[in-house]
């Protein structure tokens, strides 16, 4: 992550701050639902619309592609929200491209309804209106993580919209509830709302990073930490039961086949996310999560597809190694 970005974050934490100082400053911002005072590395927009008898809005960040050129669409995981993908959405700029990053209703900035249908095609249409509405007619889906099963479902639904798919460790890539037991939305609610910003922390920390931490990995963890001790931590722990369970009861994988547009797999090889890990029947013998063998399959089901595999790297190699990630994310998009 560059310093620019470190420092988008100067609001609630300093650059020059070492790492066990930034971990007491994490534990002193909190933010609202709609992370009102904590800043974006780009203009934030509003997107209105009518969506299942209510007003929402989507928050979006857009910067316009030269002429001539396409438009990325980026697709945030779970645990994040379009701010961080900014050394991603520059480096394409710098390239011609356009960009646009929403954060999915129930995310960042955008609404938060708690008596909503959350699915990926919900979603994903949410999306495809969005990128009408800004006169974008095609694009390129970007998904990484929560955000690559949103973005095969828009490609599956979308395909004449979408002029090529690139899956970034994308979670989905296995149907869990094959290997797990269901966790009721009550349960998984509870456990949201037992969040910690150490436990936030600690599971980065583990599951993301090998074990690694430092102070541009932790400014990531600043909105989930703070929802933790805003006003709305409840509507916050709701709505993220309602995503985890989308993501446990909607799987993509097994409409991979279905996909009709040019497709790349970037995927850390290291990664070991696995939702619903703790659920795994106790009769099963399988592991979740392991992407060095993940992609492979998954490009073997997707008809039109390329996979490049990142050796050494997690969840997040556009955070993790963006000098490594830069070259072959361009090389996909070419």
């Amino acid at each position: 992550m560059s310093q620019q970005k470190f420092c988008l974050f100067a609001p609630v934490m300093a650059a020059a701050l070492s790492l066990g100082a930034v971990a007491e400053e994490v534990k002193s911002p909190a933010f609202d639902q709609r992370l009102t005072g904590y800043d974006y590395p780009f203009e934030v927009q509003t997107y209105g619309f009518e969506s299942q008898g209510q007003s929402l809005e989507m928050a979006y960040m857009h910067l316009p592609a030269e002429e001539g050129r396409p438009t990325i669409v980026l697709l945030h995981g779970k645990n994040f929200n379009g701010a961080y993908w900014e050394d991603t959405a520059l480096a394409a700029q710098e390239a011609g491209y356009g960009v646009v990053m929403p954060d999915q209703i129930g995310f960042g900035k955008s609404s938060k309804p708690t008596d909503y249908q959350y699915s990926f095609s919900q979603l994903a249409l949410t999306t495809h209106e969005l990128l009408d509405s800004l006169d974008v007619d095609t694009a390129i889906v970007v998904g990484h993580s929560m955000g690559g099963m949103l973005a095969s479902r828009y490609a599956l639904s979308y395909p004449e919209a979408t002029e090529r798919l690139i899956l970034i460790n994308p979670i989905g890539l296995e149907d869990y509830l094959d290997y797990s037991t269901y966790p009721s939305i009550s349960s998984a609610y509870r456990g949201q709302l037992n969040q910690t910003p150490e436990g936030i922390i600690a599971y980065q920390k583990q599951n993301y990073y090998d074990g690694a931490w430092s102070a541009d990995y932790e400014a990531l963890t600043v909105p989930l930490a703070g929802w933790t001790r805003g006003p709305d931590k409840e509507v916050i722990a709701y709505t993220a039961a309602l995503t985890y369970d989308m993501i446990l009861t909607q799987p993509v994988i097994d409409d991979f086949e279905n996909i009709s547009v040019p497709t790349s797999l970037i995927i850390g090889t290291r990664d070991t996310t696995g939702p619903n890990r703790a659920n795994i029947r106790p009769d099963v013998d399988y592991e979740f999560g392991r992407y060095d063998e993940l992609g492979a399959r998954a490009a073997a089901l997707i008809p039109d597809s390329e996979l490049f595999e990142l050796e050494d790297l997690g969840h997040l190699p556009q955070i993790e190694a963006f000098d490594r990630f830069l070259p072959v994310f361009l090389e996909a998009l070419d």
